[in-house]
Parts: C-alpha cells; structure tokens; sequence
C-alpha cells in the first residue's frame, strides 16, 4: 500500500506562523524531505521534532525525486518542506509531485504561509485578479520575452525577488512595462517587515542610492483596459476611416460587419462611418 507524500507549509520568517496540522505532520511522517536540511535543522529542533531528514533540493531533484516515489511506494509517509513557505511553488517540490501524480500516490497539501499571497494581501493593489511570475529567469532573452508579454497583462503581477538585484530588475520592468504602481513588501513577517506602496519610477530612483536589504516581494498592478483601449483607439486614428475599412475587407469581412468593426475600434457611431465612406466613393466617381 502507498504512503502519502505531505506538502508542510513552513512559517516565511515568524515561527509562530505554523500551523498545529504540520506540526503534526511533521511529526507523524516517517521522513522529511527538506530542501536545505541545514535551514529546517533549525525549525525542527524549535519544536522539538526528531523525524528523519533527507535533502531534495534543485541540484538532485530528478534522481532523488524517483528514490522518494519508490520509498512512498513501499508505504513510508513522507513530509516534503521548503525552506520557508509552501512547497512546491517555485521550488523543486513541483517535480515531486507531478511524479506522484504520475504513479498514483496520494498527495495532500497542508495550507499555511505563502509569500506571495502575504504581500498581495497587505500591498494595497488590486488583489481581484493576478498572476505569480516568481523570480524572472537569469537568462536575458526570456527574461525580456517575459516582460514583453507582461506589457499587456491586466492582472496584479507578483515577482520575487533578492536585494542584490533589485534595483535591476526594478530598471528592466520600468523600461519595458513602463511606470506603475507598485509595492514592495520586505522581510515579510519579520522584526523588519515594510510594506511601501510606490511606482516604478519612485522606486528605481530610490534604490539607485538606497541599498536594498531582505528578500522582497513586487506587487505590481496591471495594465488598465481603459488604457489599452485608449491606446487601440490612438493607433487606429493614424488610419483614415477608408483605410481602416479597406483593412477588415481584405480579411474577407463583409461590408456591413467592417463597418460595425471600424465604428467601434475607433469609438464613434456606424452613421459615422456610413457617411464618411459614402463621400470618398461620391468624391472618387466625379
């Protein structure tokens, strides 16, 4: 019979901040699989468990991701933690469990402290719609992929991010995304939590003279669709209402539907363009 693979959510900075189900757990299980036993050696010995530990970290994911399966199928109960928050986001967690899922062994998920949901929830932007984008990847072109697509994303952004690259990372948003509100949440739970609630540009400028200290948390809002249609409406202005109507017609759009489309990509009425188009082609035929 299959043991249960146990994501423990671990406290983000405060250790009160763990719950009495993983502390069970914790204890319970026949192993923890930490990501850095030498970190959660610490939160272990706080409360006193003695459970076994292995690591399972970024750099033996793949191969000690099997040799857990096979313990999990030999019925072991295994607690996987992370170095602090839930596991399995943006952590080598999500390799173990998708093979878990794959070789059907039982996966339950403990709530409790999250980075990401703790800033969003403090950091005064809307908090309706969002996306977690975690730490942008180190390589340059995917990281200015990302950022390109991001340009028209409508919902709260969450990056991650380390103080020593902070004010890069800040410069690279501000020049590709433009500026925005943002707020930035550091140390959070901590003796030095801050949670400031700025814009790209007042942020950059302070961190330009300003060295940034504790892990951060950038909750950036997204793009309005007001604004964006604002835009739209701006581009398609540069056209002439023939020229915009020539467009849809060479997609093969009917005539009545290309004007409706012209009309309100450029927010005026139908009769509008009805008219406009009527005296270019009376204009033409003279």
């Amino acid at each position: 019979m299959n043991g249960t693979l146990y994501l423990c959510a671990t406290p983000i900075g405060n250790l009160e901040d763990i719950t009495l189900r993983v502390l069970r757990i914790l204890k319970e299980a026949d192993l923890i699989a930490a990501e850095d036993t030498r970190h959660s050696i610490k939160l272990l010995n706080h409360f006193e468990i003695k459970t076994p530990m292995t690591s399972y970290h970024e750099f033996n994911k793949v191969s000690k991701a099997r040799s857990l399966v096979d313990r999990l199928h030999e019925g072991m109960n295994i607690a996987l933690i992370t170095d602090a928050g839930t596991p399995g986001i943006s952590d080598p967690g999500e390799e173990l469990v998708r093979l878990c899922h794959e070789e059907g062994i039982p996966v339950t998920s403990l709530p409790g402290a999250s980075a990401c949901i703790t800033a969003l929830s403090g950091s005064g932007q809307k908090t309706g719609r969002f996306c977690f984008e975690a730490f942008l990847p180190s390589d340059k072109k995917l990281r200015s992929k990302i950022l390109e697509e991001l340009k028209t994303e409508t919902r709260t952004v969450i990056f991650y991010e380390a103080p020593h690259r902070l004010e890069k990372t800040l410069q690279e948003i501000l020049q590709v995304l433009g500026d925005r509100n943002i707020s930035l949440c550091r140390e959070l739970t901590k003796k030095f939590e801050q949670i400031e609630r700025t814009t790209l540009a007042e942020a950059v400028d302070k961190y330009k003279n300003h060295e940034a200290k504790g892990e951060f948390v950038l909750v950036m809002e997204g793009r309005s669709f007001s604004e964006m249609e604002a835009e739209e409406r701006k581009s398609w202005e540069e056209k002439t209402i023939e020229e915009h109507f020539q467009f849809y017609i060479e997609q093969n759009i009917e005539k009545k539907e290309a004007m409706k489309l012209v009309a309100k990509d450029r927010g005026i009425p139908k009769r509008e363009v009805y008219n406009t188009l009527l005296e270019e082609k009376e204009t033409e035929s003279k």
